[in-house]
């Protein structure tokens, strides 16, 4: 059986048997974009990001390494896949028109992707986006002309998405839910001896048992000293006695993650620590404050800069004090539609959604993390996560 004849057979009793949401929310979202295609002059957009794919289609896989992509216009959507992701086509997404490919020969994408593209004089591009691969643009520029082609059709697709609708806030509250019992779960077990990867194996087990799809981010665990080194992960590292614990988690439901950062002392924290942990404290008060309609990203991330000032020269901060999350795949829940940080003049809107992460390292010696996922309201920002922004001591 060939990857047409599969995608028939299961068609015939699959097809969109997983769409994540009912075709209304996906009718509205479509609605959204093309009106603001019709303002800004576009025929078509290429979208190539699997979670503007899936935010449109439902379209939804775990391997995004590959090809794919989706052209929208007034009138069509048309997806393209690998043969090999056929099954995931047919059975979580709605669209007009499915095109294959064999997935080992990724020069058959070009002639059915052009022919598509013909008509659209206008076409939109996320240009920044990892998944925009140069062989397949510079051919398709090739063919149909450079002129035809615009940069901007991602920031296009990021003012629809960062505005979450009551089933993505759903989705995100439930989310937070699944973080929270990981988190709790992971802390539960922290004690002098045991390994990062056991408290990260705890958490994870936690949130896939209640009910976690395959998470955008794995759960983050680090210790002590190396906490003080962003981004690195659990590596069979022992925990010692009276020594800080960072954890990071974001279950996903329906691809929404609302992640959560926690912080344990496997025994009794110091007394720096628990002040590290009051200006995170302190920093998440006046960003929610800031988090209102009207106000610029700019000016909550200048706020906090303010409150961490007096911090600076010791701490390392990763100047962003928030980013938009949603619907993501691996490797990152972050969204990338919206930031909190100094120069960024987005404007909030009520039912933004941002992680705030705000983690303070001591390069060397240690850190203290702790964050929520908040939503803008006309009231400022209101945590979806339930972190109790105290700093957990083992007995």
């Amino acid at each position: 059986m060939d990857y047409q004849a599969y995608r028939h057979a299961l068609a015939a009793t699959q097809g969109g048997k997983e769409l994540p949401f009912a075709p209304a929310e996906f009718e509205s979202r479509r609605r959204a974009i093309r009106q603001r295609m019709g303002d800004q002059g576009f025929d078509a957009l290429l979208l190539t990001d699997p979670a503007d794919i899936y935010y449109l289609t439902g379209y939804h896989t775990f391997e995004v390494s590959v090809h794919a992509c989706l052209v929208i216009s007034q009138d069509r959507l048309v997806l393209q896949v690998p043969s090999i992701e056929t099954g995931p086509a047919v059975v979580t997404a709605m669209v007009d028109e499915s095109l294959g490919y064999r997935w080992e020969s990724i020069e058959e994408v070009v002639e059915p992707l052009a022919a598509t593209l013909e008509p659209h004089a206008v076409i939109g591009l996320d240009a920044y986006n990892a998944g925009l691969r140069h062989g397949v643009i510079s051919e398709l520029q090739s063919r149909l002309g450079a002129q035809r082609f615009r940069r901007d059709g991602g920031a296009l697709v990021d003012g629809v998405r960062i505005i979450k609708s009551p089933a993505e806030l759903a989705c995100l509250q439930e989310s937070a839910r699944l973080t929270s019992l990981g988190l709790k779960a992971a802390e539960a077990v922290i004690r002098p001896g045991i390994t990062d990867n056991e408290v990260a194996a705890e958490g994870a087990r936690a949130m896939l048992a209640a009910g976690s799809e395959f998470m955008s981010l794995q759960p983050i665990v680090t210790t002590g000293p190396r906490i003080g080194t962003i981004h690195v992960n659990h590596k069979r590292h022992v925990i010692r006695e009276e020594e800080p614990v960072f954890l990071e988690f974001g279950a996903a439901y329906e691809r929404y993650t609302a992640p959560m950062m926690r912080t344990a002392v496997a025994g009794r924290p110091s007394s720096e620590m628990l002040a590290l942990g009051d200006v995170c404290r302190q920093l998440s008060l006046v960003l929610r404050d800031a988090m209102r309609p009207g106000n610029t990203l700019d000016q909550a991330a200048r706020a906090a800069d303010a409150v961490l000032a007096p911090h600076a020269e010791r701490v390392f901060f990763s100047g962003v004090f928030g980013y938009a999350v949603g619907a993501q795949f691996p490797p990152s829940w972050v969204e990338g539609t919206g930031f909190i940080a100094q120069g960024q003049n987005r404007v909030f809107e009520n039912d933004m959604v941002f992680h705030l992460p705000l983690c303070l390292r001591l390069p060397g010696e240690w850190g203290i993390g702790l964050s929520d996922t908040v939503r803008v309201t006309p009231d400022g920002g209101v945590a979806l996560t339930d972190n109790d922004w105290t700093i957990t001591m083992s007995s």
